[in-house]
């Protein structure tokens, strides 16, 4: 036997340290590439990819976790099935929590960064995931970012990338600018500094010319519904109409707002423009001034969330001005329609402002309720053609509307459509409230930007083969005072030459922490390759992830900008598939138990005293109240995978993980479950082995034996259980699989002599993807020489999940009065028999006049 078995009893932090060892100097988990000597092409191929983790200062809780564990499950199975997988794992290493410690502590973000990589491998290792570490990547790396640069300056070619001065969060004690994810009532979300609006020269990238894209090809993608239809709002293609409205102003532009509704045009009774929108200063009145200012400068502190609530109460401020209807006479008095401001429109969807029809939209209606404005019915339900003072949201009949007057919804917008075409005051319009991305960050730990700035203004990108622009070294990580970026200041860094040999400087933004995530699961797939962000028989064989896993806070925008970027590359001819990501799961999140006080505060668990789960303020000895609560530094609650792991082992704690429920549910960490799962691994070990013999396995498991009746009784137990597991894969509920496991070794206990060697040893491949150290062990003292990782997985015989008896129902004149085990393909009289002897008792002196059978279910005795 290849290994020498070190104890009799098991001992799992030995035994789980040992394999990890020996996995990682024989490489168990590489993955060979096409080219390789050791590629097998007749493998197929299963791409299970991690979204990988920024590494924090804090390291790993039980939390994080349970997705590695759940893709480990399954990519352990597919190796077992004769694929061909790569499961690798990196770390998204750029972003301001690091540069904030740096700015704090002035040490390198770089070396705070590493450190913390040194302890999240540390811990991923401990779990004993097999990842082919010899992939491992850092987007921090300036061998990564070359890549991504190089793919920045495909998008810059492309038309893509461009320059503009738009409306940001500017804050000003973290000195850059953050996304509108990052501020959170007008504060930073990190930090919670104040934030304002200021107008600002950013990077954009211009996701908006793939919306369409975006949208159309979630079809062929088997990702969560809820996910897909996230992604189709925050894109939100609206079809409808450009309206233009032209002015009481001498000389003014007409006013052009988007409608997707311009069958109600007759019915707009106000307009309605975002505080931002760029006419406001020219429409406002001298007598509105004062209060337009102040309600414009109040709305640049508040978030477009905040701003689009719509359980708040609508705000706004008259701007004395007045705009006309297109589709009314000039001297109707209803075709003058007076121009507001209000905080609920946003200057990023449509044009920044709105007709509004009070009568047919609920923010309208709320509005012109506030402030008795006119609401005016132009479209009654069909078959009721009458006006209401109700607000009418869904399609009907025009009516109060003129020519439009009788016409369904659909046939109504587009005769409004051709009026305003045939006026010259409108036009068909898709639009989409997704914007282009913002990409500048006043950072210095970020990718630089691979461009250049001429006197002349003209930017020009650095040539592929000056790649990477490296970030330079800094005394100061902080921006300056005037809000300039820190690579301002490395002045020998930032004087360069443009292509042409002109005098040029550097940019000095970086890229925001999304730009590396964008596409690290293409660099995978040839991480160590410095000709080419990855080589294309790589690529073309290792096509689209297979299976995705990670948290659904990341439903929107890291997939977003993936998909985004990967379709970029398709255009370029870089890859060949047009989508990233075949299947997406979301695992749930792990919760842990809290305590609140009377007042509904939540109190920190080590301020809490817990007997017989009763919680007890150890200050005032208050009873609290047990709640789940997500768990956080502030709370406490935090649970340290380390410590569980050194109490307990490895196995245990991958073992809970998955028996706590289904993967994509969230639950509690409950401390006192855990124990369970170690004692079932106890049991498993002891039905291997004899802990006070000298035999590393029991004699009778290393030759095939024969226990009668109940060998052939484990045999139906064990197939079940294989099927179960198998079962457990598609929903990925893996509780099941493992609990099929236990009932199991239930069984075996009763009767261990029975269990024979080919048993023994489909039962330990079926728990290796679950506890792949102890099957490892075992494995070998069954005197295996390799890896259970590259054994086959154990194949369900079909005649074992058939039952040889089931439970007859007998009835007496339609009741139930007993049942009796019968076996399968018994006969009319054998079941009649079988249920007389069930019965017996209580058809004695009765007459039975006759028996109804029905095999495989009931025998009813109808009696006088």
């Amino acid at each position: 036997m290849e290994e020498t078995p070190v104890s009799q009893t098991y001992e799992p932090r030995e035994i789980e340290q040992r394999w990890q060892s020996k996995w990682d100097e024989e490489r168990t988990f590489r993955t060979p590439n096409p080219g390789d000597d050791d590629f097998d092409p007749s493998r197929p191929k299963f791409y299970v990819l991690d979204m990988f983790p920024y590494p924090s200062g804090a390291g790993l809780h039980v939390g994080h976790p349970i997705g590695y564990i759940g893709s480990d499950v399954v990519a352990r199975r597919a190796r077992m099935q004769g694929r061909n997988v790569l499961h690798p794992m990196g770390f998204d290493a750029f972003g301001l929590p690091a540069e904030q410690y740096a700015i704090e502590t002035g040490v390198h973000p770089g070396e705070f960064t590493r450190d913390n990589i040194d302890t999240y491998r540390r811990q991923l290792q401990m779990l004993g995931l097999s990842y082919d570490w010899d992939r491992e990547l850092s987007t921090c790396d300036p061998k990564y970012y070359r890549w991504t640069q190089w793919i920045f300056t495909r998008l810059f070619d492309r038309g893509l990338a461009y320059q503009a001065e738009v409306p940001v969060w500017w804050c000003e004690a973290l000195k850059t600018v953050l996304a509108n994810e990052e501020v959170i009532n007008g504060r930073s979300e990190r930090g919670d500094h104040p934030c304002e609006r200021k107008m600002l020269k950013q990077w954009m990238l211009k996701i908006t010319a793939y919306a369409d894209r975006l949208i159309d090809d979630l079809d062929g993608v088997d990702w969560p519904e809820s996910v897909k239809t996230m992604q189709r709002e925050w894109i939100g293609r609206s079809e409808g109409a450009e309206v233009d409205f032209r002015l009481e102003l001498d000389g003014a532009d007409p006013l052009t707002v988007f409608t997707t509704r311009p069958d109600t045009l007759h019915g707009a009774t106000f307009m309605v423009l975002a505080p931002e929108h760029p006419m406001v200063p020219e429409l406002v009145t001298d007598d509105q001034r004062g209060e337009v200012e102040g309600y414009v400068q109040a709305a640049q502190v508040k978030s477009d969330l905040e701003r689009t609530d719509l359980a708040k109460s609508k705000t706004g401020v008259f701007t004395g001005a007045y705009a006309l209807n297109p589709l009314l006479d000039a001297e109707d008095p209803a075709a003058r329609v007076p121009i507001w401001v209000a905080d609920y429109v946003l200057m990023g969807y449509g044009t920044g402002a709105i007709m509004a029809v009070p009568g047919h939209d609920e923010r309208d209606h709320e509005f012109a309720s506030a402030y008795d404005i006119p609401i005016r019915q132009v479209v009654a339900p069909s078959g009721c053609e009458e006006s209401s003072d109700a607000c009418f949201t869904g399609d009907g009949v025009a009516i109060n509307s003129g020519e439009l007057d009788g016409l369904e919804t659909a046939e109504a917008k587009a005769a409004a459509i051709q009026a305003l075409s045939d006026r010259g005051t409108g036009r068909p319009k898709v639009t989409y409230r997704l914007r282009d991305w913002l990409f500048s960050r006043q950072r210095y730990w970020g990718e630089p930007f691979p461009v250049v700035h001429t006197a002349d203004g003209a930017v020009h990108r650095v040539p592929d083969e000056a790649l990477p622009v490296e970030l330079p070294e800094v005394d100061d990580y902080a921006p300056a005072a005037d809000g300039s970026a820190p690579l301002a200041r490395a002045t020998d860094w930032l004087n360069a030459q443009a292509p042409d040999g002109t005098d040029a400087q550097r940019d000095t933004d970086t890229m925001p922490g999304w730009a590396g995530s964008c596409w690290y699961y293409l660099r995978f797939m040839d991480p160590h390759n410095d000709v080419a962000p990855f080589d294309a028989e790589a690529q073309k064989y290792w096509g689209n992830v297979d299976l995705y896993v990670g948290g659904v806070e990341h439903a929107v925008l890291h997939l977003l900008y993936s998909r985004f970027w990967h379709k970029v590359l398709y255009d370029e001819g870089i890859v060949t598939t047009p989508e990233p990501f075949q299947k997406l799961f979301n695992q749930g999140m792990l919760t842990a138990f809290a305590y609140k006080d009377s007042t509904g505060r939540l109190v920190p668990t080590d301020q809490v005293d817990v007997t017989d789960d009763v919680g007890v303020k150890r200050e005032t000895g208050e009873t609290l109240e047990q709640v789940i609560a997500k768990m956080s530094k502030s709370l406490r609650n935090v649970v340290n995978p380390d410590e569980v792991i050194e109490e307990y082992g490895c196995d245990t704690f991958r073992l809970y993980e998955m028996f706590m429920g289904p993967l994509s549910d969230s639950k509690p960490w409950n401390p006192r479950d855990v124990p369970g799962c170690r004692r079932f691994l106890d049991r498993v070990w002891r039905l291997f082995v004899v802990e006070d013999g000298a035999d590393p396995i029991k004699p009778a498991l290393l030759q095939d034996g024969d226990g009668g009746s109940q060998t052939e009784e484990l045999e139906r137990h064990l197939n079940r259980a294989i099927k179960r597991i198998d079962d457990s894969f598609g929903p990925f509920n893996f509780n099941t699989g493992i609990a099929a496991l236990m009932s199991f070794v239930n069984e075996a206990t009763k009767a261990p002599d029975a269990l024979t060697r080919s048993q023994a040893q489909r039962f330990v491949l079926a728990l290796s993807p679950f506890a792949p150290h102890i099957a490892e062990e075992l494995w070998a003292r069954l005197g295996e020489g390799e890896s259970v990782s590259r054994a086959a997985w154990p194949v369900v015989d079909e005649r074992y999940l058939v039952d040889e008896e089931y439970e007859l129902v007998v009835q007496i004149r339609g009741k139930v009065r007993g049942k009796a085990m019968v076996p399968k393909g018994a006969d009319n009289a054998a079941l009649e028999e079988s249920a007389r002897e069930a019965v017996g008792e209580l058809l004695d002196g009765q007459e039975v006049v006759k028996v109804i059978v029905v095999p495989e279910r009931l025998v009813n005795f109808v009696v006088k």
